[in-house]
């Protein structure tokens, strides 16, 4: 293809059933978005300006360290933007930002201050950016912002309490080989951000409340407890009771305000039990990739820990703990094509991810999936800089559709609603390329604004 419009709209006649927004969300999850001088705010301080900055909440879904983002890097770029009409007519499509100076997708204003995305120097999309939220220009008292300790994703529909943001799989040895956790808590370190390690559950608990008092339309809808695994002991917890804890004290403080989550390795079934107990509703033990090999190459530390047989074998398990519905395991959509152990061709990795969802779907079991975004601290980001192919993250879409259809699942629980132009999940196309819901999703009227094109 001559240029990325044309492979994009190859792709979008190629595969008609997949959304032509998700065509261009995907893309840009995988390949990320430059931002021009003139689509970025003065964020020095991360409470005082119009648009709500990028957090970092875990991951740094970057193309570049922070000294290599450039202004992006001393002027944040919003969490998510979104996208509507241009010439593809597209309907309003939640995305989160992935910082790439080198993209070909660029955010900036035109003449009249309007922000736009472009690609290949052609305006293709209005792009509106999540206003600051009231809850954001309030500090905790021992001065702590609530963007560091509880920041809010998703066009404010979720809050993500990354309590413990390094990973005890350290090393090459352990560490999975797409992940850069530790590598963001250390560049943030570095950069002197603050950047709590471990979350003091009465700072979670005050932030929770400065929320939960200026989000006066409920737009916050659930939480996610999450952070890297635990081998051993954090704080004198293990896993299920560090994480547990957290949702404990919620759930006596804020009962019934949120849907708890929690993301946390695949643990015996009594400690998943303990999750329960503490009130968490709906329990993430990612399977990360479903290739045996991959598995075993790409997250050493789990397969030595635990090993992908007895790991899934737990995830089945904790669906008798939490209902199937409410497991709900992600899987990192794009290392399987990452070189040099992934598969050569898009039919191979489809045909290996299709099983994996066959095989817990067949469960009752709907796994969700993140788009690979390669970092370049990591082994499988240096190696693979531009990802996997665009085709296999749209047949991926296609093949999941299909698959749910099948065993007659419908969109999972605690995302927001589903279908194209209503979904805010925002890290992968899952939600926008499921059928729409008729009634309206719980937390979604009302949500954060900035449907109209931005203004700078």
């Amino acid at each position: 293809m001559g240029s990325r419009t044309a492979l994009v709209e190859d792709l979008m006649e190629r595969f008609p059933q997949v959304p032509r927004e998700a065509v261009f969300k995907e893309d840009l999850l995988r390949g990320g978005v430059a931002f021009d001088k003139s689509a970025l705010s003065d964020t020095a301080n991360e409470a005082a300006g119009d648009v709500k900055p990028k957090s970092y909440f875990i991951f740094s879904f970057d193309h570049g360290t922070l000294p290599e983002l450039g202004e992006a890097a001393l002027r944040r770029p919003p969490e998510e933007i979104i996208l509507t009409g241009g010439p593809y007519d597209l309907r309003r499509t939640v995305v989160s930002v992935r910082v790439n100076p080198a993209s070909p997708y660029r955010v900036a204003a035109d003449e009249e201050g309007l922000l736009g995305l472009y690609l290949d120097g052609s305006r293709i999309a209005d792009v509106g950016v999540p206003p600051m939220p009231e809850y954001y220009r309030h500090t905790l008292s021992n001065g702590k912002s609530v963007m560091e300790v509880a920041p809010t994703i998703q066009w404010g529909y979720l809050i993500y309490l990354t309590v413990f943001r390094v990973c005890q799989y350290f090393g090459a040895k352990e560490e999975c080989q797409y992940c850069d956790i530790n590598h963001n808590w250390r560049q943030h370190k570095a950069a002197g951000r603050p950047y709590t390690g471990v979350k003091d559950v009465e700072e979670v608990l005050e932030a929770l409340e400065i929320i939960d008092r200026y989000d006066t339309q409920k737009a916050s809808t659930a939480y996610t407890l999450t952070g890297g695994a635990i081998t051993s002991k954090v704080a004198g917890r293990d896993e299920a009771d560090f994480y547990g804890h957290y949702a404990k004290a919620i759930e006596e403080r804020f009962p019934g305000r949120w849907i708890g989550k929690v993301v946390a390795q695949a643990l015996p079934k009594a400690d998943v039990q303990r999750f329960k107990d503490y009130g968490v509703q709906i329990y993430h033990p990612n399977f990360e990739v479903w290739d045996r090999r991959l598995f075993e190459l790409y997250c050493p530390g789990k397969e030595r820990y635990v090993g992908r047989d007895e790991w899934h074998r737990r995830i089945l398990d904790s669906a008798e703990v939490f209902g199937a519905r409410n497991v709900i395991p992600n899987f990192v959509a794009g290392v399987e094509m990452a070189e040099p152990f992934g598969f050569t061709t898009v039919d191979e990795a489809i045909a290996s991810t299709t099983e994996g969802l066959r095989f817990f779907m067949s469960h009752g079991i709907t796994p969700r999936f993140t788009t690979w975004c390669p970092e370049p601290t990591t082994p499988l980001g240096k190696a693979n800089p531009q990802g996997a192919p665009l085709e296999y993250h749209i047949r991926l879409l296609q093949a999941y559709r299909q698959t749910m259809d099948d065993f007659g699942l419908s969109s999972p629980p605690g995302y927001g609603p589903p279908g194209p132009g209503r979904a805010v999940f925002s890290v992968s196309s899952f939600m926008d390329s499921l059928p729409a819901d008729d009634a309206p999703a719980r937390g979604t009227e009302g949500t954060e604004t900035g449907e109209e094109p931005a203004r700078v």
